[in-house]
């Protein structure tokens, strides 16, 4: 496992050195080679063009699969067997690149993620590997991908193990830490560093400034609430949209387009402009904009920094749902930075002396992040490695547990892993829950069924109870469709009366049941009603249109249950 995590952690290290290399190459050119004037012809061209070409490559070449992001990753490890399939090992590259590339207002670290997700796990198929070993191999190669997206192998292990592998259970983490080194081995050697989300410029901690890092933590958690809102907003906007799938592009990458032209820090990643922020170099952003048709002053800058980061919300969801490939790193990262340039530049307006802004914006890009990706290890380790040194760990730790616990008081689970977390798509924190979620109910029905007509004679009945070997029969009607059940209990004081024959009927016997179960139901939703109504069986029906399926028992899925504990034990 150990040699396997070194080849993983290579192999996933040199993807994202591949892919981070690629975008750099087009940002440069347009950034550093060409004139602001000529550059609105690229912002307006190229972020359209990213959108709609990625969206026709995943039409054309992937059959529309257009799966991404970290909830693909989850969503395979709990309900795939941690199996990925072998085009993402290369899909995602192919479209973040072109998305990103050309403008779009995303992060690449999402793509480089569920790639390395794809080689550990198809590097573990190759070799025939268990679930929990293909799992580790998964997480590996996903923090591998971290790693050397931002040469920070801390922050790859903790990203793997605070958010892919939450829920499930390992005692050796050795694979795991060895192949983010490797990742992030590779991208320290062949990278530059101005590829690098390095930070050299801060200032020393002084703790008389706790009181700004406790007002920061405050903003960052308020406005990664914001930001997953708006990002929930437009999503669904997209969704509903009664538009092609082209069409959505074209309309998703013309909005991009033009925000890219008015507030060109929107473009790409953002990590130049935040790195302008840290630097003091903020002015430069302004003049290269149609804000240097303004006159100068502080406040400008203030509220075109407070523009970008606002609008950095609608540039990253309309680039994701239009149809481009990106995730939301380094957005919430870009947004992070440019909320502690704000909150500083603001402290320094009004009059507060000695403000650190450096650190503000170091410090307030964990905190975004923190509050968006629920990630606050993650965050804290991924500035401390990015800022070359953990001198800065106390006002990390402050300002992202503040943003996390802001973001948690709002909602329990990540807005964007709500719903799989409903539909037990995807491990929780509740181990139980997780083990239930990987049976399913229609492997769990009971073969041996007693069925009776609503309209059947009571001695018809008795011939069932006789002959049959199960203590509850479902009453059905003409069209199958299940009215009622009974129990050998409700027939046991009857069926040595005669009297009893004539006088009652089959509609009198029965009664309902204490619940019903839909063919669709998770085996979470399942056990939860066994608990909820005390029952031992309880009857399954189709989802549409109420037919009768079989009935379920409590010791089916109890011993369903203990059979995967024990496999997902060994």
């Amino acid at each position: 496992m150990i040699l396997s995590g070194i080849l993983v952690g290579f192999s996933c290290g040199l993807a994202g050195v591949i892919l981070k290399s690629l975008v750099h190459y087009i940002h440069y050119i347009i950034t550093h080679k060409v004139h602001f004037e000529e550059q609105i012809f690229f912002f307006a061209i190229f972020p359209f063009t990213g959108i709609v070409l990625t969206t026709l490559v995943v039409i054309w070449f992937f059959q529309g699969k257009d799966k991404k992001g970290i909830p693909l990753i989850l969503n395979e490890i709990a309900r795939n067997s941690s199996v990925v399939g072998s085009v993402k090992m290369y899909s995602q590259i192919i479209q973040s690149a072109i998305t990103v590339g050309l403008g779009g207002s995303a992060g690449l670290e999402s793509p480089i993620a569920v790639t390395g997700a794809a080689i550990g796990s198809n590097y573990a198929l190759t070799y025939k590997l268990k679930y929990k070993e293909r799992t580790l191999l998964l997480a590996a190669g996903a923090s591998a991908g971290i790693a050397s997206a931002f040469n920070a192998p801390v922050a790859g292990v903790m990203f793997a193990m605070e958010i892919l592998l939450t829920g499930v259970v390992f005692s050796d983490f050795i694979p795991l830490v060895v192949a983010a080194v490797c990742g992030s081995l590779v991208s320290s050697v062949l990278l530059d560093e101005e590829v690098l989300f390095q930070f050299r410029t801060r200032n020393e901690f002084d703790y008389h400034n706790i009181a700004f890092y406790l007002g920061l933590g405050v903003i960052c958690g308020l406005f990664a609430r914001y930001f997953v809102v708006i990002s929930t907003m437009v999503e669904h906007f997209f969704h509903e949209l009664k538009y092609s799938r082209l069409q959505k592009a074209m309309l998703g990458g013309g909005v991009l387009s033009v925000l890219c032209v008015l507030y060109p820090p929107l473009f790409g990643e953002g990590y130049e402009a935040v790195k302008s922020m840290a630097t003091g170099h903020v002015v430069d952003l302004v003049e290269n904009s149609f804000f240097s048709m303004v006159k100068y002053s502080e406040w400008v800058v203030v509220i075109f920094v407070a523009l970008i980061c606002f609008l950095k919300a609608f540039a990253t969801s309309i680039t994701i749902n239009a149809g481009g490939n990106g995730g939301n790193f380094a957005p919430s990262l870009f947004s992070g930075g440019a909320m502690g340039y704000l909150f500083g530049g603001i402290c320094s307006l009004i009059g507060i002396a000695d403000v650190p802004t450096t650190n503000l914006v170091i410090v307030g890009m964990a905190g975004v992040m923190s509050g968006v990706l629920y990630a606050p290890l993650t965050a804290i380790f991924l500035i401390a490695e990015s800022s070359s040194g953990y001198d800065l760990l106390i006002p990390l730790m402050i300002v992202s547990v503040i943003s996390f616990l802001i973001a948690k008081w709002f909602s329990p689970v990540s807005p964007d892993l709500e719903q799989l977390a409903k539909a037990g798509k995807i491990f929780t924190r509740k181990h139980d829950h997780n083990l239930l979620s990987m049976l399913h109910t229609l492997d769990l029905i009971d073969k041996d069924i007693q069925r009776i007509n609503i309209n059947a004679g009571f001695e018809e009945l008795a011939n069932l109870v006789r002959t049959g070997k199960r203590n509850i029969i479902a009453v059905l009607n003409d069209n199958l469709e299940l009215v009622g059940i009974i129990t050998l209990d409700d027939l046991r004081p009857l069926l040595f009366d005669k009297n009893a024959f004539d006088m009652l009927t089959i509609r009198k016997l029965m009664r309902q049941p204490q619940a019903v179960i839909s063919e669709f139901d998770s085996v979470v939703v399942v056990a939860e009603k066994f608990d909820k109504t005390g029952a031992w069986n309880l009857p399954i029906v189709r989802a549409n249109g109420g037919e009768f399926v079989g009935f379920i028992s409590k010791s089916s899925v109890l011993n369903s249950y203990r059979q995967l504990l024990q496999e997902y034990s060994d």
